[in-house]
């Protein structure tokens, strides 16, 4: 298959560059795949798994965490605010997150932007536990 030159950052620094045959990440309308030759494209991104596949026909999936990916003159660029790894991702934080975040939730005194807050950090524990196939 056909492959593109992707790089993958976060503020914390460069995480891949390589070539690839796909890049699949959630943006803030649904799912996305990008393939070689894809038109010039720039979206959002928004929560949920993402993987590469490699040219050798290996997957690395991660959990995406918001950001940004464009596909410009046959090139991808992913800034996400999170990147992580599935081989990254330590479940028994991801489900201790996803514990406090409900127990936060059920508390009805919460303001409108307390809840928000804490649906947030759910919605983060659960795509990281996705990845990890622990839902």
């Amino acid at each position: 298959m056909k492959t593109f030159s992707l790089t993958i950052g976060t503020p914390d620094g460069l995480l891949f560059s390589g070539e690839v045959e796909r890049v699949m990440c959630r943006s803030i309308t649904g799912d996305l795949a990008i393939l070689a030759d894809h038109c010039n494209f720039c979206t959002a991104l928004g929560m949920g798994g993402a993987y590469i596949r490699l040219e050798d026909g290996t997957q690395r999936d991660a959990a995406c965490i918001g950001g940004m990916i464009t596909m410009m003159d046959g090139k991808a660029h992913l800034l996400a605010t999170t990147w992580e790894w599935e081989e990254d991702i330590d479940v028994e934080r991801a489900k201790a997150a996803k514990e406090r975040a409900e127990q936060r939730l059920a508390d009805s005194s919460l303001s409108e932007k307390e809840a928000a807050i804490a649906q947030a950090k759910l919605n983060r524990a659960l795509v990281r536990l996705s990845v990890k196939n622990q839902l």
